[in-house]
């Protein structure tokens, strides 16, 4: 996709850290894995898939929210990289900085998915992009209608790349939701799980301890349906990471878009 006549923001520009919920040990165990994770998982073909269909689907400018965004590799960077302008969140603060690095045409947040409902700056650094001087954002974003503009505070596009596995079963359905009411009407989301019968269970994870939830293929379809999404097109991956402390997984990829009216009040 084309990046048409959008010059991405100035680099440098002050980023909002906001924190939510306490979920320190997620977070300390990502600071100390840092560099690792990319080391670890290297060829990310469903991921950049995934991505590519998201960034083919919207034009130039249009807004995209990065959940669970890590070192902003790879894609943070594949869709500043195709004209998006990209709000990453993540919990780690060391994986944020390496993100910024990584991909300074991005703007990154501190904060816990599981709170997306609540960051209310959040929105206030997506509105402050469009202003009266610029048209980029509030003039090309629709993410399903031709173009039509975003509406304040809303994203055209997100993605959670194995965002969800990290929260306790109990906690995905409503962030699926908070997620839902961030889209525009039709945004769209790219979003992968790891196939599993898990809740909240604790693994060993390049030589850390992290605590997963997974579902079953079908189980994963039906709550992100319920949460309000049209499920468009699904994928799997049987993936080898190149370490040995990580075994080898099933991935899940899903594309989908936003079908209900906003739950935000």
């Amino acid at each position: 996709m084309g990046t048409g006549n959008y010059e991405p923001p100035p680099v440098g520009m002050p980023d909002v850290e906001i924190l939510g919920r306490d979920r320190s040990g997620q977070a300390e165990a990502f600071d100390a894995i840092g560099d690792r994770y990319d080391e670890a998982f290297p060829h990310k073909e469903g991921q950049l898939a995934a991505g590519g269909w998201l960034a083919a689907s919207l034009p130039a400018g249009a807004r995209v929210l990065d959940l669970g965004c890590g070192t902003g590799l790879p894609t943070a960077r594949q869709l500043t990289a195709s004209g998006l302008r990209v709000t990453g969140v993540d919990l780690s603060p060391g994986m944020l900085a390496r993100a910024r690095t990584n991909v300074p045409q991005a703007r990154f947040v501190q904060g816990d998915i599981a709170d997306l409902a609540d960051l209310a700056d959040l929105a206030d650094l997506v509105d402050v992009l469009d202003t009266p001087g610029d048209t980029t954002g509030a003039t090309t974003g629709g993410a399903a209608d031709g173009g039509a503009p975003s509406a304040p505070g809303l994203f055209s596009g997100a993605t959670a790349f194995f965002a969800l596995l990290m929260l306790p079963r109990s906690e995905i359905p409503a962030t699926l939701a908070a997620i839902h009411d961030r889209l525009e009407p039709g945004g769209l989301l790219a979003l992968s799980m790891v196939e599993a019968d898990l809740d909240d269970v604790p693994i060993p994870f390049l030589g850390n301890t992290i605590r997963v939830s997974g579902y079953l293929r079908d189980e994963l379809r039906q709550i992100v349906t319920d949460a309000g999404f049209e499920v468009i097109k699904e994928e799997s991956y049987a993936y080898a990471p190149a370490s040995v402390e990580v075994p080898p997984e099933e991935q899940i990829f899903l594309h989908c878009r936003r079908v209900l009216p906003t739950r935000l009040t």
